[in-house]
């Protein structure tokens, strides 16, 4: 509550408010900048919520690479390492391997992991190097001014593909969380969403699964989150939810792919 309304609030009625939802301490004073209605907002706050109640924002290490990502280091109140395009995984497995004792994470994009940095993703997950991946698939390249990403979806427009992607042209949308999925190095793989309440607790319950199994030195933890693109898309808030859900989740369904034995 406000302090506007809690300043004419007597000292035993203020006592007797209850805080339902508070800023974590893992999340710096700077508010978010990110476009409205954007996934990436709820993601940073979900995954700091994370961090701060499993007490460990002084052993966490963040790699923000370059596109919408890299504004995580204004925002997310730990070390962060920012890296180049594509190459944020690989700077991820250096900090790993020299802090062996840190929690590292990267935090990626579609046209990032899945484009330019395809080779990095694949050869991390290949060695089953100790980090959490996440990924923020849209499917559009949001930053640089909404081209077709390897996630666009068939048909899909964008301001390089006007009419609509094609698979003559452009292939067909890489499934690089399902490839990723079948690397005997990966220890846990799931694609979840932050279009519903519900939807972000089950994220936030992946992001717990991520941490303790890089605790438990399980491999590498890729968690692909399917988020909208308001901007990008030339859609509202709520019509980018709804499209969304009802164009990509039959391509990106969510659940978890690949569990711990």
């Amino acid at each position: 509550m406000s302090p506007e309304i809690t300043q004419d609030l007597t000292a035993e009625e203020q006592e007797q408010l209850e805080c339902v939802y508070a800023k974590p301490e893992t999340l710096t004073e700077t508010r978010f900048h990110y476009c409205p209605g954007c996934g990436h907002s709820v993601v940073h706050r979900v995954l700091m919520e994370v961090v701060e109640e499993l007490d460990i924002q002084d052993k966490t290490i963040g790699i923000a690479p370059v596109g919408c990502s890299v504004f995580a280091y204004h925002y997310m109140n730990i070390d962060m390492q920012g890296a180049a395009h594509g190459r944020a995984s690989a700077v991820a497995t250096a900090v790993k391997r020299l802090l062996p004792d840190r929690y590292v994470f990267a935090y990626q994009g579609d046209g990032d992991l899945a484009a330019i940095g395809t080779a990095e993703t694949i050869h991390t997950c290949n060695r089953g190097e100790n980090i959490m991946i996440v990924f923020i698939n849209n499917a559009i390249y949001g930053m640089t001014g909404g081209q077709m990403a390897p996630t666009t979806l068939l048909g899909m427009k964008t301001s390089t593909s006007p009419t609509g992607r094609t698979v003559e042209t452009a292939g067909f949308p890489i499934m690089i969380t399902n490839m990723i999925a079948m690397l005997p190095g990966v220890a846990y793989v799931t694609r979840q969403s932050v279009e519903t309440p519900n939807a972000v607790r089950q994220l936030k319950k992946a992001f717990t699964k991520g941490f303790q199994y890089q605790k438990e030195h399980k491999g590498t933890c890729f968690i692909e989150v399917v988020s909208n693109c308001p901007s990008g898309w030339k859609m509202t808030p709520l019509q980018a939810n709804k499209w969304l859900v009802e164009n990509m989740f039959p391509v990106y369904p969510p659940g978890d792919i690949k569990v711990p034995a």
